[in-house]
């Protein structure tokens, strides 16, 4: 019995490594985004980040801890009705059509490998452990970055969820966490999953890297996702630079009831792997969307901007557009359909 597991486990190695090598994203051991995308502007260079961070005096970490709700998340939800929770940076949790769904979970203090260095999240952000959520359906990771894939959430997680989709590659690092290979689906960029007859899962394209070292870079796919229904669709973003695939998405699935989407982290040094806000607003009218909201900002510092300069720059330009931007405190629960959530509560903290 052992020995027929080993070998279905190596058959499994083997058709992802086919799988990646087949991909049309997939180049010289390396995933390529769908245009040129350098890592650093022209005129930027590490050393000049760095020295830039010593001499910047922008208000990066609030003074005073969060204000957040501490939302029962397994209270049963009407299946009629979405609902999602925003936990903080990039972590969402989805109730749609009966399914629960959490897209790149992240409990940890820091995003790092190491819990006693690397950035550290605000104070009154961490209120979800992983004994608060109930059994999940999906698991969704868009990318390997340690702000998206935490080691300790996912393993932490591992026995309440039914079945992880992640992108191409990423199925090997769980799997070395000992998460059964049976339970992972890996996809590329396109790929479409129908998970019930009116619940439709698609990967699609964003502008981005990966890597978890210095030097593995871009040897597994990062992504977006498509969540659709017969009455709802929408958009998960994760990371992504702006660029065409914002239309392409939009096209192909919009209109999107709603869009979430990255405001935070940027740097006029990477303006290719992340958006400035005023792009974020332009990719969610590319998309068609219709109800924004903004992620990955407010409880990690990860760039040297000010905290809340995300978030005052984006509603700025949002609002030459009329779009309807959600701004729920960490663990505040949105349905869709009601009014939208917006609360500047950190207008307070300043």
């Amino acid at each position: 019995m052992a020995a027929q597991a080993f070998t279905a486990e190596n058959e499994t190695k083997k058709m992802r490594k086919q799988r990646l090598q087949q991909s049309p994203n997939f180049k010289d051991g390396k995933f390529r985004n769908l245009i040129e995308t350098p890592m650093l502007a022209p005129d930027a260079s590490y050393w000049k980040i760095m020295m830039e961070r010593l001499k910047s005096n922008a208000q990066t970490t609030p003074k005073k801890p969060l204000p957040s709700i501490k939302s029962d998340l397994k209270a049963e939800s009407n299946p009629a009705k979405v609902q999602l929770t925003w936990l903080g940076h990039s972590t969402l949790f989805l109730q749609m059509n009966g399914k629960n769904i959490l897209i790149d979970p992240v409990l940890s203090n820091r995003t790092s490998p190491f819990q006693f260095m690397g950035p550290k999240n605000f104070a009154g952000t961490n209120i979800y452990k992983s004994e608060d959520f109930p059994e999940l359906d999906i698991l969704l990771i868009s990318h390997d970055h340690f702000d998206h894939l935490d080691k300790k959430t996912v393993v932490d997680l591992a026995q309440k969820v039914k079945h992880f989709y992640v992108p191409l590659g990423v199925g090997k690092l769980l799997t070395d966490w000992k998460i059964p290979t049976q339970k992972i689906t890996e996809l590329d960029w396109w790929d479409e999953i129908q998970i019930t007859e009116d619940l439709l899962l698609a990967a699609t394209p964003a502008r981005h890297f990966s890597g978890r070292g210095l030097t593995n870079r871009n040897e597994t796919l990062w992504t977006s996702y498509v969540v659709k229904s017969q009455t709802h669709t929408i958009y998960l973003g994760a990371d992504s630079g702006y660029g065409p695939h914002f239309k392409q998405i939009g096209q192909k699935y919009g209109p999107f009831d709603l869009t979430t989407l990255e405001c935070g982290q940027y740097n006029a040094a990477w303006p290719n792997i992340h958006m400035m806000p005023e792009e974020t607003a332009q990719a969610h009218l590319d998309l068609n969307g219709k109800v924004l909201l903004p992620i990955h900002w407010s409880k990690f510092s990860l760039a040297l901007h000010s905290w809340t300069e995300p978030i005052d720059r984006l509603l700025k330009e949002t609002n030459k557009h009329n779009i309807p931007v959600a701004t729920p405190l960490i663990g505040e629960q949105l349905i869709l359909g009601n009014p939208v959530v917006e609360n500047h509560w950190w207008q307070e903290l300043q």
